[in-house]
């Protein structure tokens, strides 16, 4: 395990492989760089590409300095890129595929960037007037770790109650959620009220490869198309028969050629 610090002084920890050009995997919620979709994704690109992959920050091995700003995590994103050489590429899966995005607009050396199913649900309104953020940080801030998980399961993602319930039964995975549920509201900053962000989306002048799966739910496949559609240099793909969690062995090959390209 490698660390390097943010400007703000905040260790993140890091693990890098492979060799050719600089790719930073940035995680969704609750994952990190030895729990979710990237640790079976990096040593897949790893035989194409220098990869990082970390944990952001109140994750795992990582730091958490507070005040949690989101700005933080893009200076934990520049951090890496230094790490990498300079420059790099990003991909992002759902609000660390925002995240992504946020970076390329914000100036930093980004060269790509591929985010799979940005979650901008809000053209329905269906978040509007909500604060997530707010809500997840009192429960928190109150020890209920667990109904934090449960509310960003059900309420925010709308993960079928069915599928809740097995999640509980596995109770070491369960565990691993609660551990890291404190860093939740920092997603929920990344994504504000969940409405396209026309002005950062305009902003990006990196390529950029938005993604979302044959079978995944309407908001989400519109939120990319919509996604795409504002982006200058930006272009769309399908993943026929996913859902919003593809598999690394799906996922792979098409950033290969993207990223390579």
């Amino acid at each position: 395990m490698n660390s390097v610090r943010s400007k703000d002084g905040t260790p993140i920890a890091y693990e890098r492989m492979g060799s050719g050009p600089a790719v930073i995997l940035v995680d969704g919620a609750l994952c990190s760089r030895v729990f979710g979709p990237m640790s079976k994704l990096a040593p897949l690109l790893a035989k194409h590409f220098t990869v990082f992959v970390y944990d952001r920050r109140g994750r795992g091995e990582s730091g958490d300095t507070q005040p949690y700003a989101k700005e933080r995590e893009l200076e934990d994103i520049a951090a890496l890129i230094s790490e990498a050489g300079g420059a790099a590429c990003l991909y992002g899966a759902s609000s660390g595929g925002a995240l992504a995005i946020e970076a390329a607009a914000g100036g930093l050396n980004v060269d790509k960037v591929a985010a799979y199913e940005p979650p901008y649900v809000n053209a329905s309104g269906a978040h509007r007037g909500t604060d997530h953020e707010a809500r997840l940080r009192e429960m928190i801030a109150s020890g209920r770790r667990g109904d934090a998980v449960k509310f960003f399961m059900r309420d925010m993602v709308g993960i079928p109650a069915v599928f809740y319930f097995m999640m509980r039964l596995m109770r070491g995975m369960w565990r691993k959620l609660e551990a890291v549920a404190h860093t939740l509201p920092y997603d929920a900053a990344i994504m504000g009220d969940y409405s396209l962000p026309e002005a950062t989306l305009a902003a990006v002048k990196a390529p950029v490869l938005i993604m979302h799966g044959g079978k995944t739910t309407p908001l989400l496949r519109d939120a990319a198309e919509d996604a795409s559609a504002l982006l200058p240099n930006g272009q769309l793909r399908v993943l026929a028969g996913q859902t919003h969690n593809a598999p690394a062995e799906v996922l792979a090959p098409v950033l290969a050629e993207f990223f390579a390209g």
